[in-house]
């Protein structure tokens, strides 16, 4: 029986969300997000969505309709920006004119304090500060 290799490294993370009006997307994450662009691609930009060069998110022009604006079916996407001040951010994204169904809240299930938000595109947005000292920090 041979070996398996080892696992090689993983550098970093993108992730990619698609938007029919890509325009509208992209200063919504330059603007009003403030996301340095580290690439733009024409028909898709990435963001450095965490310092440190390690987690992006790329916005693209979408090739079709949305399927659904549920996050939580198949296929639908949560991205989570993971800060130490989310009310700082709370006020921050209010002050911007982003709409905030609820302000943030403790999650004691999953030990997060957290709100959700939505992008342009009918993407679900969240930032979250984890309440429990099992999880990971960065550069830890």
């Amino acid at each position: 029986m041979t070996a398996s290799p080892p696992r090689p490294p993983i550098a970093q993370a993108v992730t990619f969300l698609y938007a029919s009006d890509a325009e509208v997307s992209w200063r919504f994450y330059e603007e009003i997000m403030g996301l340095p662009l580290v690439q733009d691609q024409e028909s898709c930009r990435i963001y450095e969505a965490a310092a440190g060069g390690r987690a992006f998110l790329g916005v693209c022009r979408a090739g079709a309709p949305r399927a659904s604006d549920n996050p939580r079916v198949e296929g639908g996407v949560v991205f989570t920006f993971v800060a130490d001040d989310v009310d700082g951010w709370y006020a921050y994204l209010k002050a911007k004119g982003v709409t905030i169904p609820h302000a943030p809240q403790l999650s004691e299930h999953f030990r997060v304090y957290h709100f959700f938000f939505g992008d342009p595109a009918g993407y679900t947005l969240e930032i979250q500060r984890f309440d429990r000292p099992d999880w990971v920090k960065p550069g830890g």
